[in-house]
């Protein structure tokens, strides 16, 4: 059985024992986290959402959160005044092992929903009012 999942702007094809490197989420290592944003279950029968599969989930344990290799922006300005200029960046990210693929009744499990930390912070903003 495998699922469409969306999480972090982007879509990845997973099943059960998959190691997913994904957008920074808000879990410590060793949580058990559920995503619910599914577009497409398939296995025996194929079940595409509308925009998204309802009842459906993927749970997921974290590994780790990682740092993604480096990637370098170089700048090069010509003309009248030569400069260059080199930039650095490594994206957050963090490492998952898809534990299972549920076609339905994942909105009825007590497993905490897989949020970003951009999610994570308006929450901690919006409590504190």
């Amino acid at each position: 059985m495998f699922a469409v999942l969306k999480t972090g702007g982007k879509q990845y094809t997973v099943r059960t024992g998959d190691i997913l490197r994904v957008e920074k989420l808000s879990a410590e290592a060793g949580e058990t986290i559920q995503f619910n944003d599914i577009l497409m279950v398939g296995g025996d029968n194929l079940t595409v959402g509308v925009p998204f599969v309802a009842g459906a989930a993927v749970q997921a344990e974290v590994i780790a959160q990682i740092k993604g290799e480096k990637v370098i922006h170089y700048v090069k300005r010509r003309r009248k005044h030569s400069s260059q200029r080199t930039k650095g960046h490594r994206q957050h990210l963090t490492l998952l092992r898809v534990t299972d693929v549920l076609a339905s009744g994942g909105d009825k499990s007590d497993v905490k929903a897989a949020t970003g930390t951009a999610d994570a912070r308006r929450a901690a903003h919006e409590s504190k009012e």
